[in-house]
């Protein structure tokens, strides 16, 4: 009988230990499909956090290319256009010379009062030059082309007309010549006329005879 009984005992034993094993195993599934679950699931929330924080990213680049754009648009709209440079024409010498003349009336006489073309008195003139042609008034320092012209107009051809002249004369002169005003004193033009009109040369006729100027 006891023989049976240590049998029996055995036999309990061992079902106790398959009941345990299968107790671990079934425990095993359970919990551990479990903590893969929540292992899986907290990966998961990580990678969204991480897709979240890229897409927070590129919505920020987007938002600084667009106002970095718009800066740039905005500034090639203030931005002057360019002005080409404006290059004033060369004007001719004497024209150069006759801007730096007084456009105001001098008293040329010295009398004290400013009277316009009315200062001094007026030369002899001539209605045209003389049988043998004017001369070339060129050849005095002073006189240029345009110039020449000017006083063929009041009735100045020849270098002994300029020569006579008086002190009121020339005042005349001096205020009658429009856009030369006072260039008969400034540049002798008298002392220049009596040396010319006796034949002689100056450093400057000599200069235009010889085509350096003219």
């Amino acid at each position: 009988m006891f023989r049976d009984w240590g049998f029996l005992l055995g036999e309990i034993w061992v079902l106790v230990l398959l009941a345990a094993l299968l107790g671990l195993f079934v425990g095993w599934l359970i919990w551990g499909r479990r903590e893969v679950e929540i292992s899986s699931g907290g990966e998961a929330d990580t990678l969204r956090a991480d897709l979240d924080r890229c897409r927070a990213m590129h919505t920020d680049k987007d938002d600084r290319i667009a106002k970095l754009e718009a800066d740039l648009d905005a500034a090639r709209a203030a931005k002057p256009a360019p002005v080409a440079p404006v290059v004033a024409p060369a004007a001719p010498v004497e024209l150069a010379v006759s801007a730096r003349e007084p456009s105001a009336d001098q008293d040329y006489d010295g009398d004290g009062v400013i009277e316009g073309k009315d200062e001094g008195s007026k030369p002899a003139t001539l209605t045209e030059a003389r049988s043998g042609g004017a001369d070339d008034l060129k050849r005095i320092k002073g006189i240029g082309p345009k110039l020449e012209i000017l006083c063929n107009k009041l009735g100045f051809y020849h270098f002994d007309q300029i020569a006579a002249w008086s002190e009121d004369e020339v005042a005349w002169v001096n205020a009658n010549l429009e856009g030369f005003k006072g260039r008969v004193s400034r540049d002798e033009w008298v002392a220049q006329a009596k040396l010319l009109a006796a034949g002689g040369e100056t450093a400057f006729s000599k200069k235009v005879d010889g085509g350096d100027v003219y």
